[in-house]
């Protein structure tokens, strides 16, 4: 199979969530595209297995520009400390809003706290992730892309994650209303939806994640982080100029 090479050259990418699992796999892609990245993450170091440098000092080793700014996306004067350190580069092309949390819990054992807690990242954090870049955006009367990161539990329900697929299906709105709100300012706004990935979004989750695919059936393999990529880096770019309020599935044919 072919290959596609994009280029971000001169252009701004924030990338919330990105020290680790699928927003440094992300972060680096965009890095490796000539983007400036900034990662928005409450923690530097990087959670996933082999990863020694965190996700900037990574893209510069690799010939990239990028920075890191500590990051609770639950607070959205956080969000627009991160879109103020984006202007010392120009300001935000690029908005990846991908920072998530998760804690298995069956629904009737969901506490408020933990409702709060996942609820405050995962939907709050992408909200106004998504407002407050498309604002800079406008300002600037630049024409950018936001692209969100749901999860296929955004449509099918699974045990434990009644909490979490509650802020993935209203991602897949956020991101279909301000679709049709922002494309009068140019700006377009997808999402991505991972199916089972093995990453640490929760303590041994990678573990568990590896061990899909051994039944019949798909996905008859675990993804990783590098498998989304393509995604972003496509919802991104003017390749997808004509797509908008979408969400992009892949997962490997889980929902087949």
């Amino acid at each position: 199979m072919g290959t596609i090479d994009a280029d971000f050259s001169g252009e701004t990418v924030v990338v919330t969530g990105g020290s680790s699992g699928i927003g440094r796999a992300v972060a680096t892609g965009f890095g490796d595209a000539g983007a400036t990245v900034i990662n928005a993450d409450v923690r530097e170091a990087p959670k996933d297995v082999g990863a020694d440098a965190p996700t900037h000092e990574a893209i510069e080793e690799r010939g990239g520009t990028a920075e890191f700014v500590e990051t609770d996306v639950s607070d959205p004067a956080q969000i627009e400390s991160v879109i103020e350190a984006a202007r010392e580069f120009g300001g935000v092309d690029v908005m990846v809003n991908n920072a998530g949390v998760h804690r298995s819990a069956e629904f009737l054992d969901v506490t408020p706290e933990t409702f709060d807690f996942v609820h405050g990242v995962n939907l709050r954090g992408a909200f106004f992730g998504t407002q407050l870049a498309a604002r800079d955006m406008i300002d600037r009367g630049v024409k950018g892309a936001i692209v969100n990161t749901s999860s296929t539990t955004a449509e099918r329900a699974e045990w434990n994650h009644s909490h979490y697929a509650t802020t993935k299906g209203g991602i897949r709105m956020l991101t279909r209303s301000a679709a049709l709100e922002l494309d009068r300012h140019g700006i377009r706004v997808n999402a991505v939806a991972p199916g089972p990935i093995a990453t640490e979004i929760r303590e041994g989750w990678s573990e568990e994640a590896s061990e899909i695919g051994e039944s019949e059936g798909l996905p008859s393999r675990a993804g990783k982080p590098t498998d989304l990529r393509g995604a972003y880096l496509y919802l991104a770019s003017t390749e997808a100029s004509y797509v908008t309020g979408e969400t992009v599935w892949v997962d490997g044919g889980a929902s087949l």
